[in-house]
């Protein structure tokens, strides 16, 4: 779901107990502000797992996918993008590269990545669904409250 919130003043109202993904992404989804409870991939340059969990209803939820902070092949292009807004997805968080860059950009989604690579990923489905993930300093677990804008991505443990 889209909100308007500001990160820096959830920083100042939950203080520590608001975490602040350290890694600095780039904003390529229409929705620059998203929020919702996160679900995970772990995936290494293999986005089937992603593809087919993004085919599902999303629920206003945020997906965090680690890649290993590849930039060596695009996790998320046009087609699955497109998956994520018809199934009501909030956003992406990944930790790699997306292609159709262009494209994304008037996607009704939030999508924060590293960088782009118009190469494609394999699809073999290696990895893992919502398990812990971790980069940036913070561990983001399925449940927690994921927060993100232009100055980032925080996170509201569901332990909190």
């Amino acid at each position: 779901m889209t909100s308007s919130f500001s990160t820096a003043d959830l920083v100042d109202e939950h203080g520590d107990k608001l975490q602040v993904c350290d890694t600095q992404f780039r904003q390529f989804g229409k929705h620059r502000i998203f929020t919702g409870p996160v679900r995970t991939v772990s995936c290494y340059q293999d986005n089937g797992l992603l593809r087919e969990l993004l085919r599902t209803p999303g629920e206003g939820a945020v997906l965090v996918i680690d890649g290993g902070g590849s930039l060596h092949a695009a996790l998320t292009g046009d087609l699955i993008a497109g998956s994520a807004v018809e199934n009501g997805w909030a956003g992406l968080v990944i930790n790699g590269a997306v292609r159709d860059s262009a494209q994304l950009a008037d996607m009704a989604i939030g999508i924060k990545a590293l960088g782009t690579n118009p190469r494609k990923s394999s699809k073999a489905g290696v990895g893992a669904i919502d398990v812990p993930v971790g980069f940036g300093g913070i561990t983001f677990r399925p449940g927690d409250l994921l927060y993100a804008d232009d100055d980032g991505v925080a996170l509201l443990p569901s332990s909190s």
